[in-house]
C-alpha cells in the first residue's frame, strides 16, 4: 500500500501549468459543525438528519493546487475532524465545469480519495479508466465542489438529478440496469431532490459529497456535507462515476486525473 501511496504522491507530479501554494493562502470558509458519520454508525442512524463535520476541515498538506482555468485553489490532503475514525484524502485532480456553447464556468470541482485503503489492489498496468474505477469501487472518494460565481443549490441539483436519470436510461438500455433496479433507485433520487435548500450558493464556498467506503453490510452512501446523506449503492456509485465515464462532468477533471493515475498501481 505504501508502493501504491508513493507512486501517486511522489513519482507523478502534477501537470504543469499547476502549481503548490503556501499553506498560509488558503483560507477556510467552512463553518463549525458537528458530525455524525456514516462510516462508523448505523446508517439507518445517520438518514435521520444532516451529516456534519465537527469543525473545518483540515488541510493535511502545506500546499494547495489551482484549477488552471478558474484559479480555485484545492488542499492537497483533506482530514475531516470527527469524533469516530476518518481517513485522509489524496486530492488526485482538480477541473472545471462547464454549461452550454457559451462555456460558461460553473464551478471547480476536486477528486479526493483515501488512498491508505488496503482494498486497493490494482496493477500500474491496468489503464487509467480501469484505475479510476478501481478506486471508485473500492474506497471512500471525495468531490468538493466549489462555484466560480454566485448560483443556487436547486441549479446543482438539478444538474445531479439530470446525470442520474440519463444513467438511469443509459443503463436500462444497455441491460446493465435491470427493471427492478431501476425502480429501486426511484426513492434515493426523490430524496436527492430534497436535500438542497432553496438558497444560494454563494461563489467559493466548497461543498464536499463524501461516498462511504463499500461496507457488506449495508449500501454505500452519499454524504452531502451540511445537507444530509443517500443510501443507495447504484445512486452513490453513480453520482461519483458521472465525472469521469465518457467526457464526464468536468473533461479537464478527467483528463488529469487518468494523468495522475498513469504510475499508480501495484507492480
Amino acid at each position: 500500500m505504501l508502493q501504491l501511496l508513493h507512486s501517486l504522491s511522489s513519482r507523478i507530479p502534477f501537470p504543469r501549468g499547476l502549481h503548490s501554494i503556501p499553506r498560509s493562502r488558503i483560507t477556510s470558509r467552512l463553518k463549525p459543525l458537528v458530525w455524525g458519520s456514516a462510516f462508523a454508525i448505523p446508517t439507518a442512524l445517520a438518514l435521520q438528519s444532516a451529516i456534519y463535520l465537527d469543525s473545518d476541515t483540515q488541510k493535511d498538506g502545506s500546499d494547495v493546487v489551482a484549477d488552471p482555468a478558474t484559479s480555485i485553489e484545492f488542499p492537497t490532503t483533506l482530514h475531516i475532524p470527527a469524533k469516530v475514525p476518518t481517513p485522509s484524502y489524496t486530492l488526485i485532480g482538480v477541473g472545471v465545469r462547464t454549461v452550454s456553447f457559451l462555456k460558461i464556468k460553473v464551478y471547480s470541482v476536486g477528486f479526493y480519495a483515501d488512498l491508505s485503503n488496503p482494498n486497493l489492489t490494482i496493477s500500474r498496468s491496468a489503464s487509467p479508466e480501469d484505475k479510476i474505477a478501481h478506486i471508485i469501487g473500492n474506497t471512500s472518494c471525495m468531490l468538493r465542489i466549489i462555484p466560480t460565481r454566485n448560483t443556487s443549490y436547486t441549479h446543482l441539483r438539478d444538474a445531479f438529478v439530470r446525470t442520474l436519470q440519463a444513467r438511469q436510461q443509459l443503463g436500462h438500455k444497455l441491460g446493465s440496469l435491470s427493471q427492478e433496479e431501476l425502480v429501486s433507485a426511484q426513492a434515493p433520487i426523490s430524496k436527492l431532490k430534497t436535500l438542497f435548500p432553496n438558497a444560494p450558493f454563494l461563489k467559493h464556498t466548497p461543498l464536499d459529497i463524501i461516498l462511504s467506503p463499500p461496507d457488506s453490510s449495508q449500501p454505500r452512501t452519499l454524504i452531502f456535507r451540511d445537507l444530509g446523506v443517500i443510501q443507495h449503492d447504484w445512486v452513490a456509485h453513480e453520482l461519483m462515476s458521472a465525472y469521469f465515464d465518457g467526457e464526464g462532468n468536468s473533461p479537464p477533471l478527467k483528463k488529469m486525473v487518468m494523468q495522475k493515475l498513469e504510475a499508480f498501481g501495484t507492480s
